[in-house]
C-alpha cells in the first residue's frame, strides 16, 4: 500500500526519505473522539510495507472537543525510529506494520 504524494509530507530520518500522511477528515468514530488519531508512514524511495501509527489522543478536528494533539514531524521521526527497532521493514511488500504510541502518562 501506498501513500498519496498529494496531502502526504516527506521527513528523511537517518538518511532514508519517507512520506507520511495524517487521514484529511476523521472517521466517524475519531469524530466523536471514540478513536484515536493515527497516521500512515512508506518509504519514499522504495514503497512496501506500510506503518500505521496510532496515538493515544483524540484528532484535533473531533467534534465533542476531546484531549487532543496534532501529528508533528518528532512525532513521525520518533514512530519511525520506534518501528525500525520493533522490526518494521519498510522496503518490504507485506502486511500493515501497527505501532502504539502513547502520549500520556501516569503521573498524575
Amino acid at each position: 500500500m501506498t501513500i498519496a504524494r498529494k496531502g502526504s509530507r516527506p521527513i528523511k530520518v537517518d538518511g532514508v526519505t519517507y512520506r507520511w500522511s495524517v487521514r484529511p477528515r476523521p472517521t466517524y468514530s475519531q469524530g466523536l473522539a471514540q478513536s484515536p488519531l493515527t497516521f500512515a508512514v512508506v518509504s519514499d524511495e522504495s514503497p512496501g510495507s506500510t506503518l500505521v501509527v496510532t496515538l493515544d489522543v483524540a484528532r484535533p478536528d473531533n467534534w465533542v472537543l476531546g484531549r487532543s494533539t496534532s501529528v508533528t514531524p518528532a512525532t513521525v521521526e520518533g514512530a519511525i525510529r520506534q518501528a525500525l527497532l520493533d522490526g518494521w521493514c519498510p522496503e518490504q511488500i507485506g502486511s500493515a506494520f501497527p505501532l502504539q504510541i502513547r502520549t500520556t502518562s501516569n503521573d498524575a
